[in-house]
């Protein structure tokens, strides 16, 4: 499956189950990290999707500044997405989650944010700290886009 596929998979999956209202796809902003996938809800409500179809790909991932430092990333609950068996449950940085694409649907792996592992409901382990700027510049990068089209 393409990086492109997955993202569309991951978008879907995160308006659908994860207590987001408006989510973005692959949107940039100058100060922050690019999101794959970003959903946002009420009360700083915030899933990241970062979507890894190599596995160079995600080593070279934990290299990343927002990585090293938790703190300075976007997502409150922050999850990995992969073609099946890609990322191990024993290669996860702290309070992330995995997502394996599983012929064609994507099965939730682990999702330390709530004892049941399917729904997202709870409130446990979350990132705590999580950089409130740069996901203000990712909401206002959506928004210019959207008023350009106008």
């Amino acid at each position: 499956m393409t990086h492109s596929e997955l993202v569309n998979l991951a978008y879907k999956l995160i308006l659908k189950k994860f207590s987001c209202g408006i989510a973005f796809k692959e949107i940039k902003t100058i100060s922050s990290e690019c999101a794959d996938v970003i959903g946002f809800g009420s009360y700083q409500h915030s899933v990241l999707f970062e979507i890894k179809v190599s596995r160079s790909d995600f080593l070279a991932d934990k290299k990343k500044p927002f990585r090293i430092y938790p703190e300075k990333g976007i997502g409150r609950y922050r999850f990995y997405v992969c073609p099946f068996g890609m990322i191990n449950i024993s290669d996860l940085p702290d309070k992330w989650g995995l997502i394996w694409e599983v012929n064609g649907k994507l099965e939730i792996v682990i999702n330390p944010f709530c004892s049941n592992n399917k729904m997202f409901v709870c409130h446990q382990n979350r990132h705590e700290e999580i950089n409130l700027q740069a996901e203000r510049d990712v909401l206002y990068s959506a928004l210019r886009r959207s008023f350009k089209n106008i």
